[in-house]
């Protein structure tokens, strides 16, 4: 069985899209400035493992990957804005692939400015982005991880329909990713 990741998406079905307050679409290189700055901000890295490790540097690479995997995919992270404000980049959120425990997975993903933190936004972002996958690419299971004191991150990806699933957790050296999936 070919994989359907083996299989490039049409990105015109991925975006842009739109839920009750939000459009999504596939980041431009304009948005490199916004993703740099809420990747850096030190309130986004509140539950890193590592936050000494997220640079202006690393950040514009996470953003780079995040292009590439849209040109091999044609799907990936969405850049987020208010649909009352649609040049105003809110945050990310999307899914991208990932090999979980040797098989092929979407890896949901959000991280917004703390100013659209407490207003339901990454949990929007989140539902749609796992309505896509389901039913774009129906095949692979959703996940998500994170480090299990990050209660605002566990109960987006809960909300979103994931489920913890403890079997696939990885213990690193001095921390803990805690998995929720959807159809594993």
């Amino acid at each position: 069985m070919v994989s359907p990741l083996m299989m490039r998406q049409d990105a015109a079905l991925w975006t842009p899209l739109e839920s009750e307050r939000l459009t999504v679409r596939r980041p431009v290189a304009g948005d490199r400035a916004s993703a740099i700055e809420i990747h850096v901000d030190p309130a986004t890295n509140a539950h890193h493992p590592a936050p000494e490790s997220v640079t202006e540097e690393s950040s514009a690479a996470r953003f780079d990957a995040m292009l590439q995997h849209w040109n091999r995919y044609g799907f990936g992270v969405w850049a987020v804005a208010e649909r009352s404000r649609p040049t105003e980049v809110i945050g990310f959120t999307g899914v991208t692939h990932r090999v979980v425990h040797g098989r092929d997975a979407l890896n949901l993903y959000y991280r917004y400015r703390p100013s659209a933190w407490g207003k339901g936004f990454a949990l929007e972002g989140a539902k749609l982005a796992v309505a896509q996958s389901v039913e774009l690419l129906p095949g692979l299971p959703v996940t998500a991880y994170t480090t299990p004191d990050n209660g605002g991150s566990l109960k987006t990806a809960q909300k979103a329909g994931l489920v913890r699933a403890p079997q696939l957790d990885e213990v690193h050296e001095g921390y803990t990713d805690v998995y929720l999936t959807l159809g594993w």
